[in-house]
């Protein structure tokens, strides 16, 4: 898209693909089934955060997975659905999802990590590279029991492997994905290098 022209006539339906993707990815589902269980508000149990891992901290593992699962399914199923129209829509559809789950306008903001829904929107882009993260991501967790240590890893590697596999269109939205995850993750970086950080399973 580097005719000028064509970027206008695109213009509107890549801001609706945007659209359409925060608003599918600022759904709280970690929020949304902690209530609906009668567990009250996830928010305010260990690290406040609204993803998987801190649902795993109510003692509810089937809620843990349940939303693991559904806030991957709404990064792949804005991929999905705005593909349709075309592999830059599902691009954008898919950075669009992600957003919303950092910052749902619902919760003023205040979102999960993303890294349940950067593997929903790997899975829908190139589900080769979702299956390179899920294999590191589910061995550093083996080995280290740390879920922020492994996702950070998974992140630094997936664009690599993505590029290695010629995805490059991908391989340059998810290094800008894994930046945010970075960012998302300094106070768990200071707390792995202080060994403070919390291990898979642990309440609090």
């Amino acid at each position: 898209m580097t005719d000028p022209t064509i970027w206008q006539s695109a213009l509107p339906m890549l801001l609706a693909a945007l659209a359409f993707g925060y608003l599918l990815g600022s759904i709280p589902f970690g929020l949304v089934v902690t209530r609906a269980a009668g567990l009250g508000d996830v928010r305010r149990i260990g690290s406040g955060n609204i993803g998987a891992t801190n649902v795993l901290r109510t003692g509810n593992k089937g809620l843990a997975a349940l939303t693991l699962l559904l806030d991957a399914l709404k990064g792949t199923a804005a991929v999905l659905v705005a593909g349709r129209w075309g592999p830059d829509l599902a691009i954008v559809a898919g950075f669009g999802a992600f957003l919303g789950h950092l910052f749902p306008v619902w919760l003023g903001f205040k979102g999960g990590k993303g890294v349940a829904t950067y593997l929903g929107v790997l899975i829908g882009l190139a589900w080769m590279g979702a299956l390179v993260f899920a294999v590191v991501w589910l061995a550093v967790a083996f080995a280290t029991r740390y879920s922020s240590l492994a996702a950070l890893v998974a992140a630094v590697i997936t664009p690599v492997a993505l590029y290695v596999l010629d995805h490059p269109d991908a391989a340059l939205l998810f290094a800008v994905l894994s930046v945010i995850v970075f960012a998302k993750h300094r106070a768990n970086i200071g707390r792995l290098i202080s060994g403070t950080e919390s291990r898979i399973g642990a309440k609090g």
